[in-house]
């Protein structure tokens, strides 16, 4: 019983907004004592550049970011079409505060073409992403025969962990770690091998393809989240924070 009631460290390397809104969820979710340190392997850097929105009848976000991307954009997102498809409940609701019409078109990128394909939303639309994006959405849309634009409107530059990260490894107790993406996986993975980790890892994966990139951590346990979503990933922590400690 003393075990389970221990204090669980949970290390967050998102960027710091999207990181603030996992923790909030975090927080409402556990009862249990949970610490949050948080430590961004990516900055965002948002490019604000002018786009002639109004060119098309919808936009598409595959990320919260880029929701606030459009809401930097220098006239706003009023330069925008209204009707807005997003990938995730999440970017959904963040688009609607912004101002959007927005539909929720499944938890990735492979669930959104999967709506819009057989849908064929007529005039053009405008994918808003950022300098990485998977899934080659407005490829993909344009071979459907779905006339779909692009427009970079944010990077994520890479930063190593901080010291506070960087202290926690250097100690015993257990630390958990949901990594969200194939890029912050190895960056994380790349930061072990550079300074090592004392602590033993237990690492929730957003998905396979984000678990291939931490093949060479010695992690003390891995989880994929069931779905590749917030959700998905709480339950992962959850089956983690119940996982035995090793010898």
């Amino acid at each position: 019983m003393a075990a389970q009631s221990r204090t669980k460290t949970i290390l967050l390397t998102r960027p710091d907004m999207q990181a603030m809104r996992f923790a909030e969820l975090l927080q409402r979710h556990f009862t249990s004592p949970i610490s949050i340190i948080f430590s961004p392997l990516l900055r965002t850097e948002f490019l604000t550049l002018p786009i002639a929105g109004k060119e098309f009848d919808a936009v598409i976000f595959t990320s919260q970011t880029a929701v606030e991307a459009a809401r930097r954009m220098p006239d706003g997102a009023a330069s925008l079409p209204r009707r807005a498809y997003c990938v995730g409940e999440q970017t959904a609701k963040a688009a609607m505060g912004a101002g959007f019409d927005a539909i929720s078109a499944g938890s990735n990128a492979a669930g959104l073409l999967e709506m819009l394909k057989p849908m064929r939303p007529s005039g053009r639309l405008l994918h808003l992403r950022g300098e990485i994006s998977l899934g080659a959405v407005a490829e993909s849309l344009n071979s459907a025969g779905i006339e779909t634009f692009e427009a970079i409107v944010y990077g994520q530059i890479a930063q190593p962990l901080n010291e506070e990260a960087l202290g926690l490894l250097r100690h015993t107790e257990p630390v958990f770690v949901p990594l969200f993406s194939p890029r912050s996986a190895r960056l994380f993975s790349n930061e072990i091998a550079v300074h090592g980790s004392n602590a033993p890892l237990f690492i929730a994966a957003l998905s396979p393809a984000v678990a291939q990139e931490t093949v060479t951590l010695a992690s003390a346990a891995l989880e994929i989240a069931e779905s590749p979503d917030a959700a998905g990933m709480i339950g992962a922590l959850s089956l983690l924070f119940a996982t035995p400690p090793g010898p």
